[in-house]
């Protein structure tokens, strides 16, 4: 009504300027026709006030229609954008500014979008709680007109020079609380909201205050309610994207057994394929078996239960799966099952390599030891000289040679552990004479087998620089496994090929084979083949192939299984830099 009230005593002021020279007589032609003139133009701007100033209550009205809940950052920047438009319009104001409160840094900060201002001007606002106009409104809960804004004390030269500011409102964005009776119980200042540069070049007045302290109220609403939605809808999404990233198994129940949280790692472990799962009975969703056993349990006896649970076959996996109640506040009615499903298969799988590895460890070393003390109890309990020179001498090799056995065997042990606990293997290197080497290897082998022919071929004078003593254990491990997968004998070869930089090293036997299920496995540590039914009784500890693939990467090198046949043999190879401290590491794979 004030606003209506100043635009027909502005229209009242209008008509009075047009007006003709009352001295003209009253009936001259020429007064009456201008006259007329006059109040046809009178009338016409009449209409055209009253339309501008429908427009501006429309504009005012459509207020209401801004939406008291967004959910989102850009709907939040998209209604502010509308809201600042629509204030500018309503206040005739060439700009506005909103400033919010940012309690970590106790400053009021730019809330984009503003009107009239650009982006630059608008990070180079950071204004304290106690500056200017905006301090004194933000501390005191009070609106301010200024129509002065060079000179009036309040305000931040700065500020009014870097967006040149005449004149301007500032009100305060204030929250309000009521209660259902719609009374007052709480109020709380959020920032502020500046108008600045009322159009042609007119002052603000009260009745702008007025209006802009109705719409301010309106938009502190819309700001903190976004603010509110936004943090959870964010804090929501992180703790959503976190729930299905998760590797762990989880599955929620609420008491009248409705699915109401399924991640997909509990879905994989489940098979299920549907993608619906929310909302439906879990006995719908979860196949009978461990599972909704687990959950069906929990539920009817609201005892928290840990059990492990083992899903598919022979070759399934094994989950730790625990099921926690859930209880409404302060009382023990159950709202919700949470059944937390860990998959533990590997962890299974190693306890059983480890169990399997003490077992075969105390078997390797239990062998040599054995034929050792044999022997040495047979010449200790000779006193007759029942055996000739020759028979002492051949007893003393075989003690020996078993000797030398568990030397290895104690030293891949201990390469084993270096590496299992980080730390590196020293590699002494020297030049070493490869054919010399790899002939030996084949010699030193050739006494523990009447059923193999071991040969090596290698060209004369092939020199590289490597720690003697660890290559001799990466081409141990080589030759033993291929005599001890050729238990029906055949050739073991061992084929070197110089390739400039590198030396390529192959070893091929005529024996089993590997099956494909173990091909992907055999340099991992305990790892062993002959879990098979048809190698169950070759033995072996599980960390000569684990031991070698660490050793050939020290030098520089790689190892891989070349070529593999069930029934016919395998070929594993190794390439190796000639100068490991020159060259750069070989690449690691296959060929």
């Amino acid at each position: 009504m004030l606003r209506l009230s100043a635009v027909l005593v502005r229209g009242a002021n209008w008509v009075n300027d047009i007006v003709p020279d009352q001295n003209e007589p009253p009936d001259s032609p020429s007064r009456l026709r201008r006259e007329l003139e006059h109040y046809r133009l009178v009338v016409e701007e009449m209409r055209r006030r009253i339309r501008g100033l429908e427009d501006e209550l429309d504009t005012a009205s459509t207020m209401a229609e801004v939406p008291s809940v967004v959910v989102t950052r850009p709907e939040l920047r998209n209604t502010l954008g509308r809201l600042v438009k629509k204030l500018a319009m309503i206040i005739q104001a060439e700009k506005v500014l909103l400033l919010l409160h940012q309690p970590e840094v106790n400053q009021l900060t730019v809330l984009p979008p503003a009107l009239g201002i650009t982006e630059e001007q608008m990070n180079s606002i950071n204004i304290g709680v106690d500056d200017g106009v905006s301090g004194w409104v933000f501390h005191n809960r009070e609106s301010v007109v200024f129509n002065d804004a060079l000179n009036d004390p309040r305000t931040l030269k700065n500020v009014v020079s870097l967006l040149a500011v005449r004149n301007g409102i500032c009100v305060p964005l204030v929250i309000k609380q009521r209660d259902e009776d719609e009374r007052l119980v709480d109020e709380r200042v959020i920032g502020v909201m500046h108008v600045f540069n009322k159009r042609f070049d007119e002052d603000f007045g009260t009745e702008d205050m007025r209006l802009l302290e109705m719409l301010a109220e309106q938009a502190a609403a819309v700001i903190s309610n976004a603010q509110l939605y936004i943090q959870l809808t964010e804090e929501k999404e992180e703790l959503q994207e976190a729930f299905e990233s998760i590797h762990v198994g989880v599955i929620v129940v609420n008491r009248h057994g409705t699915v109401r949280l399924l991640n997909p790692a509990a879905a994989e472990m489940l098979e299920l394929t549907d993608g619906q799962y929310s909302g439906r009975k879990f006995d719908t969703v979860v196949p009978p078996g461990d599972v909704r056993d687990l959950l069906e349990s929990a539920l009817t006896s609201g005892e928290e239960r840990t059990v492990e649970i083992t899903t598919g076959e022979d070759d399934g996996k094994i989950y730790q799966a625990q099921a926690t109640l859930m209880t409404r506040e302060d009382t023990t009615e159950i709202e919700s099952v949470v059944a937390i499903f860990n998959d533990i298969t590997e962890i299974r799988r190693v306890e059983r390599m480890k169990t399997a590895f003490v077992s075969t460890v105390s078997h390797e070393l239990r062998t040599p030891l054995t034929s050792i003390k044999g022997f040495i109890s047979t010449l200790l309990e000779d006193d007759e000289g029942m055996y000739d020179e020759e028979t002492r001498r051949e007893f003393l090799i075989i003690i020996n040679e078993e000797c030398d056995r568990l030397t290895r065997l104690i030293s891949d042990l201990l390469n084993v552990s270096k590496i299992e606990s980080g730390r590196g293997l020293d590699l002494q290197l020297a030049d070493v004479d490869l054919a010399l080497l790899l002939r030996r290897v084949a010699a030193n082998h050739q006494p523990y087998t009447k059923k193999h022919q071991i040969v090596a071929d290698v060209p004369d004078g092939l020199q590289i620089r490597a720690d003697a003593d660890k290559l001799t254990q990466v081409l141990d491990n080589l030759v033993g496994n291929a005599v001890k997968y050729s238990p029906n004998g055949g050739k073991v070869e061992i084929n070197a090929e110089d390739e400039g930089d590198t030396v390529r090293i192959d070893v091929h036997d005529e024996g089993l084979g590997i099956p494909e299920r173990h091909r992907d496995q055999i340099f991992q540590r305990f790892h062993q083949v002959d879990d098979d039914m048809d190698h169950r009784s070759i033995g072996g500890t599980g960390i000569g192939l684990y031991l070698v693939q660490h050793l050939a990467h020290a030098h520089g090198g790689r190892v891989w299984l070349d070529r593999s046949v069930v029934g016919e043999g395998s070929t594993f190879s190794v390439r190796l830099p000639k100068d490991p401290e020159g060259e750069t590491e070989v690449e690691v794979g296959g060929e």
